[in-house]
């Protein structure tokens, strides 16, 4: 088992089962901690604000204009049904000043949640092929990666992410996008594979993950939240996965988990989301505090923040209830996401240092 701290009080009582126990960590220490976020999508972290300001742009959308009337339209029945509301607001992505918008005001958002550093799950096929131009989507992206990291101090790096539903043509797109010399951003880290699960094996797009791990870029595909352990063993063998987008099923199966464990081959956990699209029942159901003591390295995140009524924050004080933290084990579990993070070494040593002195700064009487 990891070795996490836990509330005195949650020590006292030889532990708890998920849920049990209140949230034992303040949210000032939460909100304060710097944090490095590394399974947060670009389009799914557009805040209601600046979602009703795009649809206000392009008012031939379905989505509603009124910030308010927005938490009803992002009240999900299934997954299936997020990915439709999701490809609703994809589609008020059209213009690479939409784009720049975009990406500068989740920036902001990450700021003012003290994020550091975060690996940003950009799906480029979904809008250049409704129209942006592929050069100015690249040139918005990178021209607000640059603009935060001198204004708001946040790092920026990307994940090129296929979007499954769309095949192995999406996946074609993605990697030219990925891999071609002038096109190819400067952030861009890692290539991964989202949308559906299921009737989407992973198999299939060996060639192309094979291609982009030659260019240089780390595999980090979504797998096992709506399907099985199965759908992560494709991930890790035949696409190399070096990090497991949620990976929630993987419990099910103890040989994946000591295979996980034994690698360190991080889970990238992100409880309120799989509760939103009923990959999981309830919160309280929630896998987490299994995938930790089964050793293996999780990291927290927010996915997709607006659209599920959460932030990063949020997550933090989640998994503290989940797993009765105190203070020293929340800043671990934040370390970890430094740790798994496809940052420099220095900048790694920097800032789980920093993490390490807000964290002995709080703790001094």
């Amino acid at each position: 088992m990891a070795a996490y701290h836990r509330s005195a009080d949650h020590r006292a009582r030889g532990g708890a089962r998920p849920g049990e126990r209140p949230l034992t960590v303040p949210h000032a220490f939460i909100a304060g901690l710097p944090k490095a976020e590394l399974h947060v999508h670009h389009v799914g972290s557009a805040t209601p604000r600046i979602v009703s300001e795009l649809a206000a742009r392009h008012p031939d959308s379905k989505v509603p204009t009124d910030p308010e009337a927005l938490a009803d339209y992002f009240c999900f029945t299934d997954f299936a049904h997020f990915i439709d509301i999701y490809l609703s607001v994809v589609d008020l992505i059209r213009t690479p000043e939409d784009v720049r918008l975009l990406t500068y005001e989740v920036a902001r958002d990450l700021q003012r949640q003290n994020v550091r550093y975060a690996e940003l799950t950009v799906t480029p096929y979904s809008s250049v092929r409704r129209g942006i131009d592929e050069r100015g989507f690249m040139a918005a992206i990178e021209d607000a990666r640059k603009a935060a990291e001198t204004e708001f101090g946040v790092v920026l790096r990307w994940c090129f992410d296929i979007p499954g539903e769309a095949g192995l043509e999406s996946a074609a797109e993605t990697l030219r996008l990925a891999v071609t010399d002038g096109l190819r951003p400067e952030g861009l880290v890692s290539f991964g594979l989202g949308g559906p699960e299921i009737g989407v094996p992973r198999p299939q797009f060996k060639p192309y993950f094979d291609r982009a791990i030659a260019a240089g870029l780390r595999s980090v595909p979504h797998a096992g939240e709506t399907t099985g352990p199965d759908t992560i063993w494709d991930a890790l063998r035949e696409l190399r996965a070096e990090r497991i987008g949620h990976g929630t099923s993987a419990v099910r199966d103890p040989r994946l988990l000591a295979h996980l464990a034994e690698h360190r081959i991080p889970l990238e956990v992100c409880p309120t989301s799989n509760v939103a699209t009923r990959a999981v029942p309830r919160l309280e159901e929630h896998p987490l505090a299994a995938m930790v003591e089964a050793g293996v390295l999780v990291t927290i995140n927010s996915d997709d923040p607006p659209m599920f009524g959460t932030n990063l924050n949020g997550e933090y004080a989640v998994a503290a209830r989940l797993l009765g933290l105190d203070e020293q084990g929340i800043a671990e579990l934040a370390k970890n996401a430094v740790e798994a993070s496809f940052l420099d070494p220095a900048g790694k040593s920097l800032l789980a240092a920093e993490i390490d002195a807000y964290t002995a700064q709080w703790l001094t009487p």
